[in-house]
């Protein structure tokens, strides 16, 4: 089952239980998902889907940021709930830890010795950890291995 059928399976669900946050987060990952296929002209593979599921769920911490200074508690709520629908349907996020080990491989692989070998080693890095990690954690987990060598 491809990952857009999964979707519509689980809007079914969320219509049938009157579930309205969950319905509304469904519809907006397919309706994103829609405007992709008609802009590529072909079907979305499910690497593409959960790219678009990432790239919403990082909206949604960037506007959890914004409600929390304009304290809008109730708001904050409302996006984490979503978040959570959302990360359903995206890979298992990788542990600080696991972050960490597999940074240490890539700098030991590339010989990088310093902050100005981190361009090298986020080339050779995030294509390994896309989908599985989050850029920003990858971002600051290299910087704190290359300024401590």
């Amino acid at each position: 089952m491809s990952l857009l059928q999964r979707l519509d399976a689980d809007l079914k669900d969320a219509m049938r239980a009157r579930d309205q946050v969950r319905m509304d987060t469904i519809r907006h990952v397919k309706t994103v998902a829609t405007m992709a296929e008609i802009k590529q002209t072909s079907a979305l593979t499910d690497a593409q889907v959960e790219e678009i599921i990432a790239r919403l769920v990082k909206q949604r911490r960037e506007s959890i940021e914004m409600f929390l200074k304009g304290k809008r508690q109730d708001l904050v709520d409302k996006e984490t709930s979503e978040i959570k629908i959302l990360q359903a349907y995206l890979p298992q996020q990788m542990s600080a830890d696991e972050i960490k080990a597999i940074v240490r491989k890539v700098v030991e692989e590339v010989g990088a010795k310093g902050p100005g070998d981190k361009g090298k080693v986020m080339g050779k890095l995030m294509p390994l950890v896309k989908g599985k990690a989050d850029r920003q954690a990858v971002n600051t987990v290299v910087t704190e291995i290359l300024a401590n060598p």
